[in-house]
């Protein structure tokens, strides 16, 4: 049969057999409904949260509230889009509680990504709110900013911690988050909120690193990991310090980020229940043996923005994430195939480091010795900027990015790119670029000396899902 595979601005069509799995909803699941009445369900949450006193009841008149919400990379823009549904809500119940709007701040917590503009804040926020808040009170996180960060004392991991001062200085600090299925951890969401999208490069990279990305327990996915254990550790030293808990609003997402199920209060409540239902649209157990090729079709444009399928260490993040998504679904011995444009455009306005992170890599033995350029780069004055003012990813994330690209390098048998129009950049993250997806699939047989049982993920730019065999 015929695939369309994600590549580049287009799609390459690709011939392979009728027995391959396509993981795409209606082919290999079904993508769950969401909710009817996505406000009342937020409503109920608010009312009746877990671990926690109804929200109404948390706030006085005086006092100051934070309201932290996820950036554009993930939640939709649509009419009933969580952040658009849960924030007027959480307003709602704190005018009953008395709190007066001027004492409310939000706050993107967008972590080391770009800062968002204003106008990307109407298409997720919706104008009725940038009407009622000034420019001064919807605000970006600044990992940067020497007057708006608090340092705190190690977590008991031995990790950095370090916060957003708006939101530990408040009264009350509210975070929504979107539980979703993520190659970090099992989830978004949690701890995870506050503790990558309002922290600084020096506690993120606590977790971001080789020390935790190539352990045992971080392929497959899974919430029980080093990773998750330092979220976890990091949210718990910042709350000790606080004095109070984070009140949490967690969405529960399906593929076209609709509410399945919403819940408030304490993390790890809030945790427990939104992975319970997440799991029942996110993991996914195939029939049949594991496969040994793993197929991904790779955009030019997805979730952290234009060149991401182009940009050769965000190209090979993305393979990296399918691995440890789709590992439990894997033979020992598999080979990756991604198709991707791989031109080179790193689009250099929204990510000005990465193309002296890719020079770096051509340095060193492999990704985990890139930690050795970590504090230059990611101090870096001229990029360091452009994060602050110029709307632009911080220095630290390529390197992020590139550990997960490593994790495909250290975890196949190889990882081949089909359809590079600059091969040399294939060959610089480690991948071999082959000219046509035919001669790919004949050398993973080789290589494997087997028979190719592919497990074909068309478009990385949806939704993931996480995959496993039937023992």
């Amino acid at each position: 049969m015929r695939i369309d595979l994600e590549y580049g601005d287009g799609r390459l069509p690709v011939d392979v057999p009728d027995d391959v799995r396509v993981v795409a909803p209606g082919l290999l699941y079904e993508e769950p409904r969401g909710l009817d009445d996505p406000v009342g369900a937020t409503l109920r949450a608010l009312r009746n949260p877990l671990g926690s006193e109804p929200l109404h009841t948390l706030a006085g008149p005086s006092d100051r509230v934070v309201i932290g919400f996820p950036d554009r990379v993930k939640g939709g823009m649509h009419a009933t889009a969580h952040r658009k549904v849960a924030i007027p809500l959480i307003l709602d119940e704190l005018v009953r509680a008395g709190v007066k709007d001027e004492n409310v701040t939000l706050v993107c917590g967008m972590g080391l990504h770009r800062k968002n503009t204003r106008e990307e804040f109407a298409a997720y926020l919706g104008d009725d709110l940038l009407r009622r808040f000034g420019p001064t009170q919807i605000v970006n996180h600044d990992a940067e900013d020497p007057a708006g960060m608090v340092t705190l004392p190690d977590s008991e991991l031995g990790d950095a911690v370090n916060f957003n001062r708006r939101a530990f200085e408040a009264d009350l600090t509210i975070m929504l988050g979107h539980t979703m299925g993520n190659p970090y951890g099992g989830y978004s969401g949690g701890y995870k909120m506050p503790c990558t999208g309002f922290t600084g490069w020096r506690s993120i990279r606590a977790h971001h690193s080789p020390k935790t990305m190539y352990r045992h327990d971080f392929v497959p996915v899974s919430t029980r990991s080093r990773f998750r254990d330092q979220l976890t550790a990091i949210g718990q030293r910042i709350e000790a310090a606080m004095g109070r808990p984070f009140f949490l609003v967690d969405a529960v997402l399906n593929g076209r980020s609709e509410q399945m199920e919403v819940v408030a209060g304490t993390p790890p409540e809030v945790e427990a229940a939104t992975w319970a239902r997440a799991a029942e649209r996110t993991e996914v157990t195939l029939e049949g043996p594991p496969a040994n090729v793993l197929v991904v079709g790779i955009p030019r444009t997805f979730h952290y923005g234009p060149g991401m399928g182009s940009n050769p260490l965000l190209m090979l993040q993305g393979l990296g994430s399918w691995i440890t998504r789709a590992k439990k679904a894997l033979d020992e011995r598999f080979v990756v195939i991604g198709a991707s444009v791989c031109d080179g455009w790193f689009n250099d306005a929204w990510f000005p480091s990465y193309r002296a992170t890719y020079d770096a890599l051509q340095e060193v033995h492999e990704a985990a010795n890139l930690v050795a350029f970590e504090d230059d780069f990611s101090t870096n004055p001229e990029w360091v900027h452009a994060y602050r003012e110029a709307y632009a990813y911080h220095p630290f994330h390529g390197f992020s990015m590139a550990y997960m690209g490593g994790v495909a390098v250290r975890t196949a048998l190889e990882v081949m790119i089909v359809g590079a129009t600059n091969p040399g950049y294939a060959r610089g993250m480690g991948a071999r670029p082959v000219p046509t997806f035919e001669d790919a699939m004949r050398r993973a047989e080789h290589l494997l000396d087997a028979p190719a049982r592919a497990l074909i993920v068309p478009e990385a730019s949806k939704p993931a899902v996480h995959l496993s065999v039937r023992a």
